[in-house]
């Protein structure tokens, strides 16, 4: 016996059911959970300060190397140039020499308070030549001094000044004296054992100066210059006649007074 289905259905558990999406849904990134051992995203600029580094150090290598170029190319310029001014002009140092030396007069004189002076006076001859045959040497005015051994001042003067040619011989005469000088006690001293001396008081002759050189048409800035005199043995005149030193050992040394800031060398 046939039966008839009746106005309800039922539908199957085991189907599929379909869930379609609003079009108008959207993705939010707060309703996903947090996890913690997920790593944030952090942007690597590692590579890119690598860069920059590098590039900076390769600027700074180039730099001092095309430094260090140009100081060794002007340090050989400078001794090509050398090299053929050496040659060209063949410079050298005046010499100068000591000829005489007589001291008139030497007196140490003690006054009531105990006070003793010096008064001295000398009259010394040099010699300076110019060896050189295409430099001129302009002398500024020239400060002569008389000391002893222990750099006692004895007497002072000045030169004019003075131009020395090429292959020249010039003459300084000057006369030294000290009118009243006021000495220590240890000046004292030193001055009465050097006046005992069976050979004479033995003391140098200073010179101070300017100079410039001369070569054509150039010329140099001032350049200090001292000469010192040593080995001169003088005795201590007696009465009015006035003693001639002993200058058989004396000889003079030339050196160059460069300044470098404050410092003369």
């Amino acid at each position: 016996m046939a039966t008839k289905p009746n106005g309800t259905t039922t539908k199957n558990p085991t189907a599929p059911t379909s869930n379609p999406t609003p079009k108008n849904q959207t993705h939010n990134p707060k309703s996903q959970k947090y996890n913690s051992n997920r790593i944030p995203y952090r942007p690597n600029y590692r590579h890119k300060r690598r860069g920059r580094s590098c590039n900076c150090r390769r600027c700074f290598c180039r730099c001092c190397c095309w430094t260090i170029f140009m100081i060794i190319v002007i340090l050989i310029l400078v001794a090509i140039a050398g090299t053929i001014f050496y040659f060209l002009y063949s410079p050298q140092l005046p010499s100068f020499s000591i000829s005489s030396l007589k001291i008139s007069q030497f007196n140490l004189t003690t006054s009531p308070d105990d006070t003793t002076r010096l008064a001295t006076k000398f009259n010394v001859t040099l010699s300076t030549k110019n060896k050189n045959k295409k430099v001129v040497y302009i002398y500024d005015p020239i400060a002569l001094k008389a000391e002893s051994t222990n750099q006692i001042e004895l007497a002072n003067g000045d030169f004019p000044r003075f131009t020395s040619a090429p292959n020249n011989v010039t003459i300084i005469h000057s006369t030294l004296s000290i009118v009243s000088q006021v000495l220590d006690v240890d000046s004292i001293s030193s001055l009465k054992s050097d006046m005992k001396r069976k050979s004479g008081m033995p003391m140098r002759i200073l010179l101070d100066t300017k100079v410039v050189v001369k070569m054509d048409k150039l010329k140099t800035n001032k350049v200090g210059i001292r000469v010192t005199c040593d080995g001169i043995n003088g005795p201590i005149p007696k009465g009015k006649n006035p003693s001639v030193a002993s200058i058989t050992t004396a000889k003079c040394k030339v050196d160059l007074r460069i300044k470098i800031l404050r410092w003369t060398v």
